[in-house]
């Protein structure tokens, strides 16, 4: 094909990006690029890019985020993602897609195309539920692997100061949105929050989640490093594990496979601790636990999955208490959701379909 403008017409790809990949030699004067739309993120814009042979994927920021509330940030959030990526591919380079071609001023970068057909997205697969202990075990351990080999660096904690960013995009929306709603424990989630931010061990990625984790033929592949930050490494530990409790309620037949991934990803992740005594991470991860659990129904960012009120009042009937006596171990959080079904183990899901 030989236009010089791209194909467009089921999307509109701003012509800055387009502009860019020109630039970076990712597609070639007078070809016309196949852009098609990549679901599944709030705050940016994906395509699959195919030129000729050639298929790459390209992303860009947006500064309002797709979600029922207003929440907007700052798109140079896209230079961390990349920073992120870079760093953690010196330490696991299988563990993320390659980078191509960045430009910071207009928040895109290029990247390796990974296809759907070798590298599901861990979410659908749990919400198929295909809940695989073994998996959530490398998922810890990879995540570990890049925390300790960033743990103590002046360099990395200068390059990913990203405090304003992180308050922006992770404490503010989840703890600090959620406290209005619980004013008995309004204070402590504000407190949880301060303290957060000011523990300053080791370069997080902020965004641990099923939904930015792909299934790869060589282990987990992490995507959306949008909340790349220097800080408290508990924090990415706290906020994948979330995920393991939630996913209850989504796929209820699974439940104990949950609970299982969720004993995996913590003992994997636990062992690799040697930046710091793991009774000092694991007693923060346990007390951000419960904070990022209830923010899911009732911070600025609640899953999509969980909308039987029901449900969401189990979710509070756990949360609060442990929120007001927080625990050290991450254990007792899992037991304190366990207890909350009575032991039953549900044979189907009401919302199993739902938001794959």
């Amino acid at each position: 094909m030989t236009s010089s403008s791209p194909d467009i017409s089921d999307n509109a790809v701003p012509d800055a990006v387009v502009a860019f990949l020109r630039d970076a030699g990712l597609v070639p004067s007078g070809v016309t690029p196949r852009f098609t739309p990549l679901t599944g993120g709030v705050a940016s814009d994906i395509w699959k890019v195919e030129v000729g042979d050639r298929i790459f994927a390209v992303k860009r920021a947006l500064q309002k985020l797709r979600v029922a509330r207003d929440w907007q940030v700052p798109v140079t959030r896209n230079v961390s993602e990349v920073d992120w990526l870079r760093a953690a591919a010196k330490v696991a380079p299988d563990a993320v897609p390659q980078v191509l071609a960045h430009d910071a001023e207009i928040g895109a970068f290029a990247m390796a195309y990974l296809d759907p057909a070798h590298h599901p997205v861990w979410k659908a697969e749990l919400a198929a539920g295909r809940a695989d202990p073994s998996f959530a075990a490398r998922v810890g351990d990879t995540v570990a692997a890049i925390h300790a080999a960033t743990a103590h660096s002046a360099a990395l904690a200068k390059q990913f100061a990203n405090d304003a960013l992180f308050h922006a995009i992770r404490l503010e929306p989840y703890l600090e949105a959620t406290a209005p709603a619980h004013p008995d424990i309004a204070d402590t989630l504000m407190r949880l929050s301060r303290e957060t931010l000011a523990t300053k061990v080791t370069l997080v990625h902020g965004d641990v989640s099923p939904k930015n984790i792909l299934v790869g033929p060589n282990g987990p592949v992490f995507l959306d490093a949008e909340c790349a930050w220097y800080g408290d490494p508990a924090f990415d530990l706290a906020f994948c594990l979330n995920h393991m409790l939630l996913k209850c309620l989504w796929t209820p037949r699974a439940r104990a496979s949950f609970l299982a991934c969720f004993d995996a990803l913590a003992a994997a992740y636990l062992a690799r601790v040697n930046w710091e005594p793991v009774v000092d991470l694991e007693r923060r991860a346990a007390r951000l636990l419960p904070a990022l659990f209830l923010a899911r129904v009732d911070g600025k960012s609640p899953v999509e999955y969980i909308t039987d009120e029901n449900d969401k009042a189990r979710v509070r009937r756990v949360a609060v208490p442990l929120i007001a006596s927080p625990p050290s171990r991450l254990a007792d959080v899992r037991e304190a959701w366990a207890k909350a079904f009575s032991g039953k183990v549900d044979t189907g899901s009401r919302q199993e379909n739902a938001s794959k």
